[in-house]
């Protein structure tokens, strides 16, 4: 059974950071991704990383966050620096297996409040 969970989250200030990770089982995991929705909004992409390491970012957090993996734990991470108010969003894990399946974490809140 394939499984997402995500660890992390929580409430900041501007200017702060905060870090969340994602760990996956039960299958092969090629590319794993962040996504954010705030309230009201569609969900976007906010970061994605390949199995080799190859990353990719929204214009919107390049510069402030950075996504990592750790391929023995397939375990992904995005640390979020100079966090803004709207930042403010759910936070989803994704991944895409080797076996063409699409999974979702079940989202951690992120409240970037002044």
């Amino acid at each position: 059974q394939v499984q997402l969970v995500e660890f992390g989250g929580g409430l900041v200030q501007p200017g702060g950071s905060l870090g969340l990770s994602c760990a996956a089982s039960g299958s092969i995991f090629r590319i794993m991704r962040w996504y954010r929705q705030a309230p009201g909004m569609q969900r976007e992409l906010v970061a994605s990383i390949t199995s080799a390491g190859s990353t990719n970012y929204a214009d919107s957090v390049k510069g402030r966050f950075t996504i990592s993996r750790d391929n023995a734990k397939n375990t992904i991470y995005l640390q979020m620096n100079s966090l803004k108010p709207e930042d403010t969003a759910v936070y989803y894990c994704y991944a895409y297996t080797l076996y063409g399946s699409n999974c979702w974490g079940q989202g951690t809140q992120v409240t970037v409040y002044s």
